[in-house]
């Protein structure tokens, strides 16, 4: 992609909003600043005429009744000193530093420049009644990289995100701070450190700078461009999961969900399928995974096999339990192993498609709004200069309520919600992969452990359930929670810059969990392969009698069965004998490679916190994911 953007208040895409907001230049459409001058111009002869028009010759809010003199009464009061600014230019410089009021630790500087960059390309549609030079000049700021100190809390959502905007405007106008090569300062010397001078505004220019939704908008599209990654990266965790599980393929097949076909569900299944492409271990016979069992130096017969750090094993199911079930013993050798008996995994493994998919769902709905705001008109009052047959100002000048970011809160309150479900199911997944009751035959916590000292994954589960709690939280929609504001003339307002930045704030931590369903999955991987590998070496330098000592409950060598139960040993033997290796899918492999180049097997205990960090990281940078993409 270019390193300018052009603006045209027409044609901007998340893409490109995304470039700008890591530090591409903006380039000013001539076209559209043809409408610009155009409705200015239209603004300056209204003015002229004295027609009253709201935010030009009238107070903003509940002042809206107060109409603008062309001199102020306060001149009259004794001793005043007379203002050299008429009160239509006080009025706007008034409005924004007097609005410039947000709390709280700053923005990053991407969302900052988001914010700019949405707001010269929304006054770029020519009905803001904002000079060409001042747009210049806003648009200059932003290229020259002076990014407004924008504190996080203070937006109700309507009239738009007016105290964050503010913000921005106020280092337009040579106060407030801004950031500078990192460095904070006075808003005046950072235009001064980069050439440039202060803008006194016009009619209407402040209102046209600080009225309209580009915090809630920026947030949110800087939001889904992380979570649309991490959706993948999702399904991604998921499928190593899965393979770490031996598990059952059948649930993703492209004829089951043709018959449900929500499009994030298929996708999601397509997705899983793709990434498991290639993979020996999902849809393997029950009876050739073997289970764990603690390694004892009498465990294997080889100094190879010995520093296997497990051992394995297998339970016979006795002729006298095979009652009923005797059609599935012809197929599946009556042994017990490490994949039970059932033909389908647990939820959070079969219905991945089902639950990833209505988070992909949400998404793209969010996606379909945020690409409608990002070149929509968003202030207030708009302005048609050039429509015809118009009696009144009123019919030119029309106060509506584009800055309500409704339509932005309650998207972002239905991603919100489905945050914390990717977490969550990521976590049940984690959860099952550490306990060793629900985890098919790996040891617990994905450890050896034979003397009782080790904790292995253990604490790691936890941290995850610590931040799916966190995030379920904080999930509740701020977009329900109407507090009224401007004396109740803005009676009922969106919430929805509080939701976007609970979201962009959410992501991080979604993020965060998936990296350690990941790292987990690695762990678990690495014992299933090795552990249906090692089966496998064993059954090709033996015999049924040597192998029948890795199978527990066989009858006693003078039963009437024990023909029988080696002959089965036997089958089962050569069955493991004469499988090639037992793999994962290649996306997988490769995704596998690239969290072992930075996070070692653990065979026994150690410190975790630095590894921990790592696969967060290696969520967060994307190199996970790209690794899987590369295959």
């Amino acid at each position: 992609m270019s390193n300018i953007v052009q603006l045209d208040g027409l044609s901007l895409q998340r893409e490109q909003l995304v470039a700008v907001a890591r530090g591409a230049r903006v380039a000013l459409d001539e076209t559209a600043l043809v409408r610009v001058a155009r409705a200015a111009e239209f603004l300056a002869a209204q003015v002229d005429k004295q027609e009253p028009i709201y935010g030009v010759s009238t107070g903003f809010g509940s002042n809206a009744d107060k109409l603008l003199g062309a001199h102020r009464l306060r001149d009259q009061l004794p001793g005043a000193t007379k203002s050299a600014q008429p009160p239509h230019i006080e009025l706007q410089r008034n409005l924004i530093v007097t609005h410039a009021v947000c709390v709280g630790e700053p923005f990053a500087p991407e969302v900052v420049r988001a914010m700019l960059c949405i707001r010269i390309n929304t006054l770029l549609r020519g009905h803001s009644g904002i000079r060409v030079q001042t747009l210049q000049a806003l648009a200059d700021m932003l290229n020259a990289d002076i990014v407004p100190v924008v504190p996080q809390l203070g937006s109700v959502g309507a009239s738009g995100d007016l105290a964050p905007l503010s913000h921005l405007a106020i280092v337009l106008l040579g106060g407030g701070e801004a950031f500078v090569d990192g460095v904070r300062m006075a808003g005046g010397e950072a235009l001064k450190r980069k050439g440039l001078t202060p803008v006194e505004l016009s009619y209407k220019e402040g209102l046209a700078l600080n009225n309209g939704t580009a915090q809630m908008l920026a947030t949110g599209v800087l939001a889904l461009q992380q979570l649309e990654d991490l959706l993948d990266t999702a399904d991604l965790a998921a499928a190593m999961t899965i393979d770490a599980f031996a598990g059952r393929l059948g649930a993703f097949a492209p004829e089951v969900h043709a018959l449900r076909p929500h499009p994030g569900q298929v996708k999601t299944a397509a997705n899983l399928l793709h990434v498991l492409e290639g993979s020996t271990l999902s849809d393997i016979a029950y009876h050739l995974v073997p289970k764990f069992r603690s390694w004892q130096p009498s465990s294997w017969d080889t100094p190879a096999s010995q520093a296997l750090g497990f051992d394995i094993g297998w339970d016979w199911v006795p002729l006298n339990q095979r009652h009923g079930r005797e059609k599935f013993y012809q197929r599946f050798l009556p042994f017990r192993g490490g994949k039970k008996h059932q033909p389908q995994d647990s939820y959070s493994l079969r219905c991945i498609p089902q639950v990833h998919g209505a988070v992909r769902d949400a998404v793209e709905q969010a996606k379909r709004v945020l690409d409608i705001e990002l070149n929509a008109l968003t202030d207030n009052p708009i302005v048609f200069p050039d429509k015809v047959n118009a009696k009144h100002v009123e019919e030119q000048v029309i106060s509506a309520g584009h800055f309500h970011g409704m339509p932005l809160a309650l998207a972002m309150s239905y991603v919100k919600a489905a945050i914390p479900v990717l977490a969550s199911i990521s976590e049940r997944r984690l959860n099952k992969l550490v306990d060793s009751a629900n985890n098919d035959g790996l040891p617990a916590f994905l450890i050896g452990n034979e003397d009782g000292t080790e904790s292995g994954f253990m604490i790691v589960q936890y941290t995850a359930a610590a931040i799916v709690n966190d995030l379920a939280s904080r999930a509740m929609p701020a977009s329900v929670y109407s507090i009224p504001t401007s004396a109740n003339a803005e009676d009922h307002v969106s919430m929805g810059a509080n939701e976007a930045r609970h979201v962009l704030a959410m992501v991080g931590d979604l993020g965060k969990v998936l990296g350690l369903e990941l790292y987990t999955a690695a762990q678990a991987l690495d014992l299933r392969r090795d552990m249906i590998n090692a089966a496998c070496e064993l059954a090709r330098r033996s015999d049924a009698a040597s192998f029948a000592a890795k199978v527990s409950g066989g009858p006693l060598p003078d039963s009437a069965d024990r023909a029988e139960f080696l002959a089965e040993v036997d089958a089962l033997r050569v069955q493991l004998a004469q499988a090639g290796e037992f793999r994962p899918g290649k996306a997988v492999a490769a995704a596998h490679a690239a969290i072992r180049a930075r996070l070692p097997y653990l065979e026994r205990d150690r410190a975790l916190d630095g590894e921990v960090a790592a696969a967060v990281a290696m969520v967060a940078e994307g190199s996970v994911l790209k690794a899987a993409r590369s295959v």
